[in-house]
């Protein structure tokens, strides 16, 4: 089997994978940071490491912001906006953080207190405000609101006012921009979480107004979890708004896409294809991806990403959906399953390679990456502005 790409070569392209900010900085466990001497420290740091990754890649012209960790003033981002724009760039989602303040332990909009809730939906409109300035068109929302402890909180009520506020501010949102929910079976509430799973959020979304719909994080699943299921039925009643991609052993791990389960997401990739032949148009998915490199390199970490979506996004475009179609309609279980198998079992490296190099881009990002020097010259810069690190640099 060879990869066409007069035929998916198009489809390819449009591809375009946004990248968080927050991926490229120092993180670590629970228990700690670990430390790299290459790791952003400011936004514009951010911002260089992204536009390296799309200089190799040609695929990630966006960047996710975390407002309360990226945005000095959020109502003066002209100069994020700039600086994007002068690397190539452009700002993708915005994400709040009702979860990082001290006043939040209990709660954000589901907060006994009605003073805390407000806080938390100022602070959500006050995001809606910084994406109209930002030019961003998609709002994506995370909470850890939860409870730790039966009787700790009234589950009905938290979830009512989870639906008041996510209606107020999908209300102030412009036209143009599309409310995301994502869910979380648990962590950091351990006894219930408020969001806890895709038939949460899509209720929420359903709640809230016509242009929110479920974000869905690979990663936040338990194990066993069927995702293309959830994706396919998602894409299916026109709520699947776009994905956080990464990988998971246990659950949430936050692992590089690919690196557990790399056929879990081709399988994804293949249901979304099927939905988009079946409905005649392309999904408005927001390609994202959320991982947390706690110890590899950064920038590399996020190049192998992309390759690896790009790979097995490859590999799900060459399945014959008409046969597959075929050997269902028979009952034929192994013909079927072979239509996926062998696609999958394809290698598509070399093929992407001259893809890529057919468009002015390197046919290898990661050895492109490797040999321009970035990474040492970007860590003999920063190393100079940690407060302690151990320089590998030296």
């Amino acid at each position: 089997m060879s990869l066409d790409f007069d035929r998916i070569g198009d489809r390819l392209g449009q591809l375009e994978i946004e990248l968080p900010s927050w991926g490229f900085a120092d993180t670590g466990t629970r228990f700690g940071k670990f430390l790299q001497d290459g790791s952003a420290i400011t936004i514009e740091d951010k911002l260089d490491d992204i536009a390296e990754v799309n200089r190799v890649t040609g695929a990630c012209p966006m960047v996710a912001i975390h407002v309360l960790w990226d945005v000095e003033d959020p109502g003066k981002p002209d100069s994020l906006v700039e600086a994007a724009a002068a690397r190539g760039l452009r700002i993708g989602s915005i994400n709040p953080n009702v979860f990082q303040d001290q006043c939040y332990k209990l709660g954000s909009v589901s907060n006994e207190d009605p003073a805390i809730r407000r806080r938390a939906i100022d602070h959500l409109l006050d995001s809606v405000n910084l994406g109209k300035a930002t030019g961003s068109d998609v709002l994506t929302l995370w909470f850890a609101d939860g409870t730790n402890y039966p009787g700790q909180g009234s589950i009905r009520r938290r979830k009512q006012w989870f639906q008041e506020a996510l209606r107020e501010v999908h209300d102030a949102m412009p036209a143009t921009m599309t409310m995301l929910i994502e869910y979380k079976p648990f962590e950091p509430a351990f006894y219930h979480t408020d969001i806890a799973d895709w038939g949460m959020a899509s209720a929420m979304a359903r709640h809230a107004g016509e242009r929110a719909r479920v974000l869905v994080d690979t990663g936040h699943h338990l194990p066993g979890q069927n995702i293309e299921h959830i994706v396919a039925f998602l894409a299916d009643e026109n709520m699947l708004g776009g994905f956080h991609f990464n990988d998971s052993h246990y659950a949430d791990d936050d692992l590089t896409t690919g690196s557990m389960n790399p056929y879990a997401t081709f399988r994804i990739f293949l249901e979304i294809l099927q939905a988009e032949r079946d409905q005649g148009r392309l999904l408005p998915i927001a390609w994202m991806v959320d991982q947390s490199h706690n110890l590899k390199p950064k920038t590399e970490a996020m190049i192998q990403t992309v390759m690896t979506i790009q790979e097995l996004f490859a590999k799900a475009m060459l399945v014959d959906l008409e046969a597959l179609d075929e050997a269902r309609s028979r009952g034929n279980i192994i013909d079927a399953e072979e239509c996926l198998k062998s696609a999958y079992a394809t290698d598509v490296r070399e093929a992407l390679g001259q893809w890529r190099a057919g468009r002015g881009l390197p046919a290898d990002p990661m050895a492109a990456h490797r040999e321009s020097g970035y990474q040492g010259k970007v860590a003999a810069d920063r190393i100079k502005r940690k407060p302690s690190a151990s320089s590998s640099y030296a």
